[in-house]
């Protein structure tokens, strides 16, 4: 019996349609990565295991996706002993795991894989300026636009491959960079038409002063994490988390305006400054956001909205400063379509300390959704060939294919039907690719050309030709 195909869950194939749809929307992205003087590179789709595991927080490292030396490592075991505490995994559930089974469950996975295919561009692009730091000229603004693997759980708008748009400046502290990167957000959804974009920012050291403040220093990872999920499961899921984590309810009780903080930008800093008046890390983050907010405003933005967001967390563990998350324009049902933030030390984890860096990354996936369901594709994205030529003889398609040469020089895409088959059949295949001429007849000085839209037929010169074509 013949096998059934199938891809696995989370991924996708791509029609040719589809592809030139994304291919629109990264060529967007190339040109503006590339005026705001961002160069390209690329890494390996997988990283050594100990590159990418631990710089993600512990939600992170879960959704890595490992794997196994060599693919043949079963099979040069004659035996394997399993400690006992990852043999009751079996039963349990992820919820349920304590904590000596998944230190053995990670010592375990450490001996049968080295290796893990990357989750993000950010890690493996502080790997690389290691790695080629007598090579590089800081500071350094580089664009990457490759897929990336999270072993989720797939649902609209979320898949296990995706495919990140990266843009990061590294060696400067610089908060014009920031200011820089909110402009090139504008910039790429203002030409793909994307009105009315909010670009969120906040800034970690604020959320370290508001840990502070309600006395949870010590869990600002787990209130973080917890605060970033405030639009998935609300101020009430939130705070019940915030409380499984160990968050007292009388710090629950001090951070009750983080929950109701609204105004323009300028009274939310007021508002911010009254909260955070003890906190020294947090007026830093104060300074540090007004500087960016200001310059952006007086700058102005395109098409974008920009707006203070005092519960935007970021829940990646790397980012020390300002933190940016972008969502649709209001009527479109979709999660965030880009995201970011500045990291003060990322590099350190490699060897290379005190190499600040800020980028932001763009949801392709999520782009192209919303640019589905608002229409805002234009027309030409998807047209294909203009004409095809039909094949009546050996002859025939000779001389068709000098033409083909020469429209092909005018940017005009055609093409010969390969096969001398019968006229209905070639027809046909130009209708049901949408190919709007056909050439039924060719001869050195004229062409017998049918616009298969209108059925208009008419007999043409090459000049004429490439006129209607175009």
């Amino acid at each position: 019996m013949a096998q059934k195909p199938s891809i696995p869950k989370g991924t996708r194939d791509f029609t040719p349609a589809e592809v030139s749809k994304r291919n629109y929307i990264t060529t967007v992205m190339r040109k503006h990565f590339e005026h705001f003087g961002y160069q390209p590179i690329e890494t390996p789709s997988f990283e050594n295991s100990d590159t990418l595991m631990g710089k993600y927080g512990e939600e992170g490292d879960r959704l890595i996706f490992k794997i196994i030396n060599s693919g043949n490592y079963f099979y040069n075991k004659t035996k394997i002993d399993l400690p006992q505490s990852i043999q009751e995994l079996q039963t349990n559930s992820a919820e349920t795991i304590t904590l000596e089974q998944r230190v053995e469950l990670n010592k375990f996975t450490a001996k049968i894989s080295e290796k893990a295919l990357r989750y993000d561009l950010t890690v493996p692009f502080a790997r690389y300026v290691v790695q080629h730091q007598n090579e590089i000229e800081f500071p350094f603004k580089r664009y990457q636009i490759q897929p990336v693997w999270r072993a989720d759980n797939p649902q609209k708008g979320r898949f296990r491959e995706f495919y990140q748009c990266d843009a990061d400046a590294i060696g400067t502290k610089s908060l014009w960079q920031e200011v820089e990167l909110v402009q090139l957000y504008d910039a790429v959804f203002t030409e793909l038409g994307l009105q009315g974009c909010t670009i969120k920012i906040n800034n970690r050291k604020i959320l370290s002063g508001i840990a502070e403040v309600i006395g949870a220093s010590d869990k600002l990872i787990d209130f973080t994490v917890a605060l970033d999920k405030l639009d998935k499961i609300g101020e009430e899921g939130v705070k019940k988390e915030m409380q499984q984590k160990g968050i007292s309810p009388e710090a629950l009780v001090k951070l009750q305006p983080l929950f109701d903080f609204v105004g323009t930008i300028e009274e939310k800093f007021q508002k911010l400054k009254t909260l955070l008046e003890n906190s020294t890390e947090g007026k830093k983050g104060i300074e540090e956001l007004e500087f960016i907010c200001t310059h952006v405003l007086q700058l102005g933005l395109q098409s974008s909205c920009l707006d203070l967001d005092v519960t935007l967390a970021r829940g990646l563990n790397y980012y020390t400063g300002a933190i940016f998350e972008v969502s649709a324009p209001k009527g479109v049902s979709m999660g965030s379509i880009g995201g970011g933030g500045r990291y003060d030390d990322l590099t350190g984890i490699f060897g290379l300390k005190n190499m600040s860096g800020v980028g932001i990354s763009f949801g392709l996936d999520r782009i192209y959704l919303v640019l589905e369901e608002l229409q805002l594709f234009p027309n030409e994205v998807t047209t294909g060939t203009k004409v095809l030529f039909l094949n009546v003889s050996e002859e025939k398609a000779f001389l068709a294919l000098q033409t083909i040469l020469k429209l092909r020089k005018n940017n005009i895409k055609a093409e010969l039907y390969p096969d001398t088959a019968k006229f209905d059949k070639q027809f046909k295949h130009a209708e049901k690719r949408n190919i709007p001429f056909v050439v039924k007849d060719v001869s050195p000085d004229s062409f017998e050309v049918k616009n298969l839209i209108s059925g208009e037929q008419t007999t043409l010169n090459f000049s004429e030709l490439t006129t209607v074509l175009q």
